[in-house]
């Protein structure tokens, strides 16, 4: 491998491992629910397009971590906080209009405008970089303010993006086949963590910073122009009939519910209300890793080692296989249940933020925090991918995962605002003895996690032929109508 160039070398183990998995995949037992070929084979040329954008978008949201790293003395670790918290905060929010807006306009819509969007936000912040390093210019309220403020709006575009996806899956996917395809949406977050920090981190190696901005605006302008063409909201769409998919919104007839007449039910179901709390913890936990150990590991001269030299690969390769891990045993093993498979992961994130406490002067911390981020990308994939499509049913599923992404970035915003100021800049940061604050961080959000994993331990979809879905002390629900779950074509 050492006469490839470098990038290829960071990429083959991803290809491999997305081919290994390939393999295991087709030698499985398939889910027989009457799909034609020809209905598959339009179905993946419907999310592999619309999967790739959302990776991308993840490009256009983190390379944040290394264009900041980049510009070196004009931002502190500080600043990075507060720029990262003014756009998860928008992100977390902006569900109460983009949710109800993609269950309106549909989730083709809603994509095209996140990739637009997201791309015109990342050509200013490139054009704001391009100013201050080339010219001296300084941007009306400084840099971080500016930065500040054209990060939340790219952020508001943003967070389209994850609705977009769960919306127009939620028509194609039957709720027996949504486990698998929640790993497909950890593999699709995977890639967009590799894009968002190694190539950002290749080309800022390579080319003026800038350019960690410029290049993921390019690549969204090419896939709104493609997804134009491609992406469609049902199978009905492309000739292919529109079946039943055994979810939430199974047997509902009638108009479309009222924005907060939908709201005022989904926050009344326990169910909702427990995953809400679970990937507010999430969204807590992927971010303070994610985002941290990089800083870390500049900061205190370990940025060398070969974690943190292949940080976005290693994610990659984490995040491929948690999501995949957790998508088949939610199907194969747990009868296509999201709890179980949540509550076994944030186990592995529990024993992970303990190991860490000990861990700080060691190199083997880095593999500790990988292992967590495998769990919890997996977990993520499950409840924002899965679950809420599962329990928002495929009528509701934009407000749906509108609520929960929204939890995941309040999470985010908690720990953006909150590690930005504990943690330590400047001379401070260069010994490892001053970051025990992060891994301290990490046990509490990561135990209260578990908890209410095992709170939705059976929890299951309802149709409107069953009574609604509650959470009561065991945790459980009444079974899904299993013969309500026919399909055509």
């Amino acid at each position: 491998m050492s006469s490839l160039p470098p990038w290829l070398q960071q990429l083959l183990p991803i290809l491999i491992l997305l081919a290994a998995i390939a393999l295991v995949i087709a030698r499985l037992p398939k889910v027989e629910l009457g799909h034609t070929e020809a209905f598959k084979r339009r179905r993946f040329f419907n999310w592999f397009p619309l999967g790739m954008t959302y990776a991308f978008l993840y490009m256009g949201r983190y390379n944040l971590n290394e264009a900041t790293s980049a510009l070196k003395g004009y931002t502190s670790n500080a600043d990075f906080g507060t720029i990262f918290f003014w756009g998860t905060l928008t992100y977390g929010c902006s569900f109460l209009l983009n949710g109800p807006l993609t269950d309106k306009l549909g989730g083709r819509k809603t994509i095209l405008i996140s990739a637009a969007g997201s791309s015109v936000c990342n050509m200013l912040m490139g054009a704001v970089v391009y100013g201050v390093l080339t010219n001296g210019w300084q941007p009306p309220g400084g840099l971080v303010a500016t930065l500040s403020f054209l990060y939340a709006l790219n952020m508001y575009f943003q967070s389209f993006g994850a609705v977009s996806i769960v919306k127009v899956n939620a028509s194609w996917f039957h709720v027996k086949e949504r486990g698998q395809l929640g790993g497909v949406f950890g593999i699709l977050i995977s890639l967009g963590v590799y894009f968002a920090y190694d190539w950002s981190r290749f080309i800022a190696k390579a080319a003026p910073t800038w350019w960690v901005f410029f290049v993921p605006a390019a690549i969204l302008a090419l896939f709104v122009v493609l997804d134009f063409f491609v992406i469609r909201d049902t199978p009905g769409h492309t000739g292919h009939p529109d079946f039943d998919t055994a979810d939430a919104s199974s047997g509902e007839s009638g108009p479309q519910l009222a924005p907060k007449d939908v709201f005022l039910k989904m926050i009344r179901n326990p169910v909702i209300v427990t995953i809400l709390s679970i990937e507010f913890c999430s969204g807590f936990m992927r971010n303070a890793i994610m985002q941290w150990y990089p800083k870390f590991a500049k900061a205190t001269g370990i940025g060398e080692s070969f974690v943190a030299a292949n940080w976005g690969m290693l994610l990659c390769v984490a995040g491929i296989t948690g999501g995949m891990f957790a998508g088949l045993i939610s199907d194969r093993v747990f009868d296509s249940r999201r709890g179980p498979v949540s509550a076994v992961l944030y186990a592995g994130m529990s024993l992970g933020a303990v190991a860490s406490l000990f861990l700080l002067h060691s190199w083997m911390l880095g593999w500790a925090v990988i292992f967590m981020s495998l769990c919890v990308i997996g977990v993520h994939g499950m409840l924002s991918g899965t679950a809420s499509m599962d329990f928002g049913g495929k009528k509701n599923a934009g407000l749906a995962v509108g609520i929960i992404d929204g939890a995941v970035y309040a999470g985010t915003a908690l720990q953006s605002l909150l590690l930005g100021k504990i943690l330590p800049s400047g001379e401070e940061a260069k010994a490892a003895a001053n970051w025990s604050n992060w891994p301290i961080a990490l046990v509490p959000l990561s135990f209260v996690g578990l908890l209410l994993a095992t709170r939705v331990w059976n929890a299951r979809p309802q149709s409107k032929a069953a009574p609604v879905a509650q959470v009561p002390a065991a945790a459980s629900t009444a079974p899904q109508d299993s013969s309500r779950t026919g399909t055509q074509g």
